[in-house]
């Protein structure tokens, strides 16, 4: 079946796996929910996406927030006081995310700890016959996202993935306007991911902050020197952590673009080039220009990534608010799908989209609005009807999976690499092959999940 006639019958989903829609067979017993009955939520891990997600379910009416959980204790007392603010009670606070996946009374937790932290604590979670709304990229490497995929299954549990995108009216009404066939035959597709930025330099190591177990901090990660700007937010910056800003920004826009063309599986090959080239010398190991390409059966892709043009801006808040549109060309977050027909400019996010003719023509558009709500509500109506979230594991697969192969093409040198998806390998590099699973510290392996 082509993409076009997968989009049209099913809508979602990637091949081989469950399908949003289709109900979970729960692998133990959960309590039921009545259809106005909120959640209990417990929030793991106390950064500031985090604080939003579960604040914003407070303030909508679909959660309370029965913990918080954070290795660092001025960061659980903060969390704890502004979920206060939102519940007018303070949720109990925990160092210890197993405290959490104990309590029989917890429906479900978000996952918002640093990346390498997000499949680990995923799976736990599952294997506590909890459901799980995990931030984006819900991987740190390839054989992660396989493995989440296959606890969410094997244990029956709703994962909702943090690609709020694909729960946005507008991106939904982009993939009908492609699946119709609106824009012709599309046989190219560029995504931007074109940032401004500034060097990193992380500073002096020091002791870590009484009470914070630093060791736990670097779960399935190699433990390194405590540094206050590598807590904060450097960890984007290193391998060890992270996949850099692709994983970080650019994984919305390849996700996105993945969605729309209803593309359910990974490139035949990727390639590379770039590295750090604006900020030179500095202490960032990820690159701030990279620039990807895809090989798909029929079409190829391309993903251009900076971290220096201040010129460039993602959309706005008053733009994602509004009946508003980007100016496209210095839209940092755009994608652009060349049909053989007519052109789509698409922004994520609420930016809306274009589509576009000969001569700067408008043919058609529509207006976007912020998707975080809708996707929360999404979440918590599958945890109750027990069907597949709208960004489960398995259809973020692909999405995410594009932010490995690039950067896997990237630390080999800037080369061109086939992949075999079904057996998870590269077929003509073998180095590369040990950048698809991470080396994990004992205690926190993530290993084979068999159903």
């Amino acid at each position: 079946m082509d993409r076009r006639g997968f989009l049209a019958q099913t809508g979602k989903g990637l091949a081989g796996a469950a399908l949003a829609g289709t109900v979970l067979q729960t692998a133990r017993p959960r309590r039921v929910l009545g259809a106005n009955e909120r959640l209990n939520v417990s929030l793991i891990g106390c950064g500031g996406r985090g604080n939003m997600v579960a604040r914003s379910m407070i303030q909508e009416k679909l959660a309370d927030v029965a913990w918080v959980c954070d290795l660092h204790p001025k960061r659980r007392e903060a969390a704890a006081e502004f979920m206060r603010q939102g519940m007018g009670r303070r949720p109990a606070l925990a160092c210890d995310m197993r405290q959490v996946l104990d309590d029989k009374a917890v429906d479900a937790v978000i996952v918002a700890t640093p990346d390498h932290w997000h499949t680990l604590a995923t799976i736990r979670a599952c294997e506590a016959g909890k459901d799980v709304y995990v931030e984006k990229p819900h991987s740190h490497n390839l054989w992660e996202s396989r493995q989440m995929i296959a606890a969410a299954s094997k244990y029956g549990r709703v994962v909702q993935v943090g690609a709020q995108n694909r729960s946005a009216p507008y991106n939904l009404q982009a993939r009908e306007r492609i699946a119709e066939g609106k824009l012709g035959k599309i046989h190219l597709v560029k995504v931007y991911n074109l940032k401004p930025g500034g060097p990193f330099h992380l500073g002096e190591a020091s002791a870590a902050p009484a009470n914070f177990d630093w060791n736990e901090w670097h779960g399935p990660a190699a433990v390194k020197p405590y540094h206050e700007r590598l807590f904060r937010a450097g960890w984007h910056h290193y391998w060890n952590y992270s996949g850099g800003d692709l994983s970080d920004d650019g994984v919305h826009q390849l996700d996105l673009a993945m969605m729309v063309m209803g593309q359910t599986k990974m490139p035949n090959a990727v390639s590379a080039s770039g590295g750090r080239l604006a900020h030179q010398g500095d202490d960032s190991e990820v690159p701030d220009v990279l620039v990807a390409t895809y090989d798909f059966d029929d079409y190829v892709m391309t993903f251009e990534h900076s971290n220096y043009p201040s010129y460039m801006e993602k959309t706005t808040t008053t733009i994602r608010r509004n009946d508003e549109l980007p100016y496209w060309t210095q839209n940092a977050t755009r994608i652009e799908l060349y049909g053989s027909d007519y052109m789509m400019i698409l922004g994520r996010h609420g930016g809306g989209w274009v589509i576009m003719t000969k001569r700067g023509r408008l043919e058609e558009k529509m207006y976007g609005r912020v998707p975080d709500v809708p996707h929360q509500r999404n979440f918590v109506e599958c945890v109750k009807s027990r069907k597949q979230a709208n960004a489960n594991p398995a259809t973020l697969e692909v999405g995410t999976g594009l932010v490995h192969l690039a950067n896997i093409a990237h630390r080999m040198g800037n080369r061109k690499l086939r992949y075999d998806a079904a057996a998870m390998r590269f077929t003509d590099c073998e180095k590369a092959n040990q950048l698809v699973r991470r080396q994990y510290r004992k205690g926190y392996e993530v290993g084979s999940i068999e159903g």
